[in-house]
Order: structure tokens, then sequence, then C-alpha cells
């Protein structure tokens, strides 16, 4: 299949590290919903940045979900070796969880960069025809990544602009 191809059938998501806590089952929820609306419509490869928080949650999901749609792929798209430097040790042993259970791991960059986030965002928008998001503030890399995808012809899918959120 040749990359256009891919595309199509790609999905990436892209939201905040820290969600809200009273939110957390419909957030959760929401996601499940909107990824399987994302299976059912053909979608295969699921893109995600390996971050704390919305990407973490994706991650998960997808790797719930593909017990049942034996089909589908998680992709992540890491901005560098060294992402979990920072990080509390439990983050860490579910990062190490998800990268081993990923179907492919791209990396960006070896070491950090002061672009490699930047990177790793405009890498998943470019590189899908849907963003499934979590997006409350027009700041940041989860804003960064979202009109990237708008600009570039991307569905956008955002969870946080849905009934009750």
């Amino acid at each position: 299949m040749d990359k256009s191809g891919m595309i199509y059938r790609t999905c990436c998501f892209s939201g905040h590290r820290v969600l809200p806590q009273k939110d957390s089952t419909t957030v959760k929820n929401r996601l499940r919903e909107r990824t399987v609306a994302a299976i059912r419509s053909g979608y295969r490869y699921f893109g995600c940045g390996g971050a704390l928080g919305f990407d973490t949650l994706a991650a998960q999901t997808v790797l719930e979900l593909r017990e049942e749609y034996k089909h589908i792929r998680l992709i992540l798209v890491l901005p560098c070796k060294t992402q979990t430097r920072y990080w509390q040790k439990a983050d860490i042993t579910e990062y190490e969880r998800i990268k081993t259970a990923a179907d492919k791991v791209v990396y960006i960059s070896e070491e950090y960069t002061d672009d490699c986030m930047l990177r790793r965002n405009r890498h998943l928008a470019e590189n899908s025809s849907l963003c499934i998001c979590y997006l409350t503030k027009q700041t940041g890399g989860t804003a960064y990544t979202v009109g990237l995808a708008r600009r570039n012809g991307l569905r956008v899918w955002n969870i946080a602009e849905e009934n009750g959120a």
C-alpha cells in the first residue's frame, strides 16, 4: 500500500497532558466511542505521541480495542528516546508496557531537541486523515497539532466539545 492509502486509514490522537479528574470517566468513554467509530469507518492505524495524559489514555484504549478488533495497529510516534527522563516511576512503567505492546515505534530524534515535540506532532498530523483530540485551550502542543490537522484537511473529532464535557 502506498503512503497515501495508509494515510487514508490512519487516525492520530492529540490531547492535553493534564485531564480534569472530574471528567475522567466521560473522557475515557468518549475516547472509546470515537475510536470504535473510527474503526467502523475503516481506520486501521492509530498514531499516538506517547505523552502523559490523553496520549497515554488513547494508547491504552487502542490496545484494549485491539483485543476485539484484531486488525487495528498502534503506532507510537515518540519525540525522543529520553522522553521519560523526569517522569514518575509508575508513569514510566506504563509507558514501557505500551511501547512493548505497540505494533510500531517511531522515534523523531535520538535525544531531546528544542523542536522534537513539534516535529512529533507534525508527523502525526501529516500522516493521518482523522484526528481524535481532547482540546480545551487554544495554546500549547495540542492546539498546534489540531490547528495543523485542520489546515491539512483532516477531519477533527474533539471529544471535549461533545455534550457534557
